[in-house]
């Protein structure tokens, strides 16, 4: 058996952390132990880590945290990226050096991570190489969100002669579906806030205010119609796509259930696609707007605005020490 391949001397590191579940005020930074990885795992030293949701969603009580597989003490935020610092017996598709991101669930915000080479998310977490060109920063926001907005698109198929109605266009997940939408060659129409839209026409979606009415905007907007809709905050945009006429095959939805209508799951999403997001990213074909950075110190802060679902892009925390990310 080979000796794993260590390049750092560190025995402790920070970790956010859970002792009791609940919102922001329950979040603490502590000291823990380096972990180590095993046989067919990465160890990463983690600069950036993307928030997503999901992150305070399933630690927010005990038994939410319960339909995820997680007990306390428990870790928190689960996009990252960083750069292998230890590679376990029997790796040989990385080594230590390497820039990589991926998702590790509810344990990404710490100095380091230790994830499984043939592992998934949710499962031992993932890890999918760098782009060379894409910095650590927008490399965290990737993996879920860029994930979930794959696997909803898969579900609709826009291409050339669609108009696609996006509800919660702005968001961390909607960032993603608009862009890959339009690349599809499809016309896309975003509810927001009033203030969101100067953010989406940027992304190339038609801004719509949602809310009461929003039937009636959309119809003065697409006279034409509406050939398949993406709720990706909730419901309302699955009734607005029913009433518009859209049928319920062309119509997915990311947080909910309803009758009829195919729900988006990032789990099936494949790795080829998260890596083919990464390339877009990285050959300036797909942007990533980062609405906030915060040191990990101020991990409260930054959940909070994130939990507020009013931020226009993605909110980053930064570690390793002065915060700087890497490309090259």
């Amino acid at each position: 058996m080979t000796e794993p391949t260590v390049t750092t001397a560190a025995t402790t590191g920070r970790a956010v952390r859970f002792e009791a579940f609940g919102g922001p005020e329950a979040l603490r930074v502590h000291e823990v132990p380096v972990p180590q990885a095993g046989p067919g795992q990465l160890r990463v030293c983690v600069t950036a880590a993307g928030l997503n949701p999901m992150d305070w969603f399933m630690t927010s009580d005990a038994e939410t945290a319960a339909r995820f597989g997680l007990s306390l003490p428990c870790g928190f935020g689960t996009d990252y990226a960083g750069v292998v610092d230890q590679v376990g017996d029997g790796v040989r598709e990385f080594a230590a050096g390497d820039r990589v991101f991926g998702g590790a669930l509810s344990r990404a915000v710490a100095d380091y991570v230790v994830v499984d080479v043939a592992g998934t998310i949710a499962v031992g977490g993932e890890a999918h190489r760098t782009p060379d060109g894409l910095d650590d920063r927008t490399a965290a926001t990737l993996a879920i969100a860029g994930r979930t907005a794959a696997a909803a698109l898969a579900v609709v198929k826009p291409g050339p002669g669609d108009t696609v109605l996006i509800g919660g266009a702005g968001g961390g997940v909607g960032v993603f579906a608009v862009q890959l939408a339009r690349l599809a060659g499809a016309r896309v129409i975003g509810t927001g806030s009033a203030s969101s839209a100067g953010a989406l026409r940027a992304l190339g979606a038609e801004p719509v205010a949602y809310g009461d009415g929003l039937v009636d905007r959309v119809r003065a907007l697409a006279p034409g119609g509406v050939t398949a809709a993406l709720d990706l905050h909730g419901t309302d945009t699955v009734r607005a796509a029913r009433a518009l006429g859209v049928p319920d095959e062309r119509i997915t939805l990311i947080a909910g259930l309803m009758d009829g209508i195919t729900s988006a799951n990032g789990a099936n999403a494949t790795r080829g696609e998260v890596a083919e997001i990464a390339g877009l990213v990285a050959a300036g074909r797909l942007r990533v707007p980062i609405a906030a950075s915060f040191p990990v110190e101020r991990i409260r802060a930054a959940v909070e605005l994130q939990a507020g679902r009013h931020v226009h892009g993605k909110v980053v925390i930064e570690l390793q020490g002065d915060g700087r990310t890497r490309s090259r």
